[in-house]
């Protein structure tokens, strides 16, 4: 940035605890540097008296917030809103989350491959599940049960592994029950900021045997799974299995960035995907998350100021 040019002013509204984890002091001194101003939203003076922003990220879902927004971009409209609400809507719901990946077709460079969602049914009141809607899907146990809000809210972290129909009947809230599949004990989370990606591994839930299928009854909330019995449960997986997982393709990875960016009509999100431990060519796309925690990756810093960058400078020639 030379000297007299303005820096671009980048507003943001997140709640307090996402504040502290992601608008680091390394962050906002990485922007400053590079011509970028991140200016906090006051959330208790209405946001039409506030501003100007070349652009505006968020993290809010409340309808006054929603209202405030529209009504700023209406008055304002050559600042960017990053993200459209309505969009990100579709990640707040497990129903509506993971379609854009059933309309994905791969490249010829990755025709190898095969890129699905896990076979999944919604139960809306667990205690009068019938089976048949399981079985009618080819679902078998254990499964995985989500709440059907994934708002970022407490509740709707509160997963399971579920082992048996007794175990669907002991939740409490309408929930999806997806497919588990053994791979390995690592999930691969792609981090999208724009024309921007990076994939990381991180643990993830171990692989159960057949034997253990059979034996472990009732369901376990994921915070409790790594409590279990090793004669129940397999043994977890440790850092060093996680280090030598060979990581997906970087034309795959590159490909399922840029096809859910234009499919979900969205910046900043981050994709959950896991290798089926049967078949390496196979992977199951499991979870999509909105304004996810960048603050986890290696050098976020420049990662997300370039995507800054990159927004900033596309008004500025618009």
């Amino acid at each position: 940035m030379s000297e007299g040019d303005a820096a671009s002013r980048v507003g943001y509204a997140l709640e307090p605890k996402k504040v502290h984890s992601f608008i680091q002091p390394s962050l906002l001194h990485y922007a400053k540097q590079n011509g970028i101003d991140l200016i906090q939203i006051d959330l208790t003076t209405p946001l039409s008296q506030q501003g100007p922003f070349h652009c505006i990220i968020h993290k809010l879902n409340t309808q006054n917030w929603k209202k405030q927004l529209q009504e700023f971009s209406t008055q304002h409209p050559k600042t960017v809103i990053i993200d459209p609400p309505e969009l990100i809507n579709r990640l707040h719901n497990r129903l509506t989350m993971l379609e854009s990946v059933t309309h994905l077709h791969l490249s010829i460079e990755n025709e190898n491959f095969i890129v699905e969602v896990p076979k999944q049914v919604v139960v809306k009141e667990p205690k009068s599940f019938d089976l048949g809607a399981i079985e009618e899907l080819g679902l078998r146990f254990p499964v995985i049960a989500k709440p059907l809000e994934a708002n970022s809210t407490v509740d709707s972290h509160n997963l399971f592994l579920v082992f048996d129909f007794d175990g669907v009947k002991s939740l409490n809230n309408p929930m999806m029950l997806q497919e588990f599949t053994n791979h390995g004990g690592v999930v691969f989370k792609i981090y999208v900021a724009g024309k921007h990606f990076n994939c990381v591994k991180r643990k993830s839930l171990c692989d159960i045997s057949e034997e253990n299928m059979k034996t472990v009854k009732g369901s376990v909330p994921f915070s409790q799974v790594s409590n279990l019995s090793a004669q129940n449960y397999e043994e977890g997986v440790d850092g060093d299995a996680v280090d030598m997982a060979e990581m997906p393709p970087q034309s795959l990875i590159a490909e399922l960035a840029s096809g859910l960016r234009e499919r979900l009509g969205l910046n900043l999100f981050n994709v959950d995907v896991i290798r089926d431990g049967k078949n390496p060519r196979r992977y199951l796309v499991i979870d999509i998350n909105y304004f996810p925690g960048y603050a986890k990756l290696p050098s976020f810093e420049p990662f997300f100021t370039d995507f800054l960058l990159d927004v900033v400078q596309q008004t500025k020639t618009d």
